[in-house]
Order: structure tokens, then C-alpha cells, then sequence
């Protein structure tokens, strides 16, 4: 999975701007646009973990607190986080990362993140 993530992480990134970041349940496998040091197999948070069980698309509110992307980096925060599943199972999530002040996803960015999230799930299933 981590290959196939860094890839689409790199597309994501180049394409949008976007710091982009794979998870599994637990941890981030898969960083592009920034933060690859500081993020990559590092915890996920436990905000991030508990959105993630929702099993919905996490989206960013500039009037909530701010979602930490790992336990252990306070500086990225979620900006979008779309489930990964499979036949029902929750794999991890595409994340949009940000730094500094919250700047809303586009909803672009959203649908993307959609797209890429539900593609993967599909391509773990073969």
C-alpha cells in the first residue's frame, strides 16, 4: 500500500499545491508537498483516529479547534480527511495537511480527495 500511496501523493501534490498524506489505521505511510520529515510513520492522532471510525469525509471548520494530523507534530493540521474502506473495512484516509492558519479545501480538493480515498479502497480489494 505504501508505494501505491506515495504515488498518489505525489500526483495529489504536484497537481493542487496540496501537502497530501496516506494513513493506514494508525500511522501516516505516505507524505508529498511538505512535511515528509516531520510526518512520515508517525502516529496518527487520536482526533484523526476517532474521525477516521466515523467513516465520513472530515472537512476543516475555521469556527471548530483545529484537528492535529499525528500525536507527535502540532504544526499540521487536517484540513480534509476522506475514509479509505473496503468491502466495509476501514483502511486509513487520504489527508489534506495544512501549516498555519486554516485555509479551507476547494471543493476540488474535496472530491478529489474523495475520488482518490474510494479508488484505493477498490484497488486493495483485488
Amino acid at each position: 500500500m505504501e508505494d501505491f500511496a506515495g504515488q498518489l501523493c505525489e500526483s495529489v501534490s504536484k497537481s493542487t499545491g496540496a501537502i497530501c498524506a496516506v494513513t493506514d489505521r494508525d500511522t501516516i505511510v505516505a507524505v508529498a508537498g511538505g512535511g515528509r520529515r516531520e510526518l512520515m510513520g508517525k502516529h496518527v492522532s487520536p482526533e484523526l483516529e476517532e474521525q477516521m471510525e466515523t467513516r465520513k469525509v472530515y472537512q476543516a471548520d475555521p469556527a471548530q479547534p483545529t484537528m492535529p494530523v499525528s500525536d507527535s507534530v502540532e504544526k499540521f493540521q487536517v484540513l480534509l480527511a476522506a475514509p479509505i474502506l473496503s468491502e466495509g473495512d476501514l483502511l486509513g484516509a487520504v489527508v489534506f495537511v495544512g501549516q498555519g492558519p486554516l485555509i479551507p479545501v476547494s471543493e476540488t480538493e474535496y472530491k478529489l480527495a474523495q475520488t482518490i480515498a474510494s479508488f484505493m479502497g477498490k484497488h486493495m480489494e483485488s
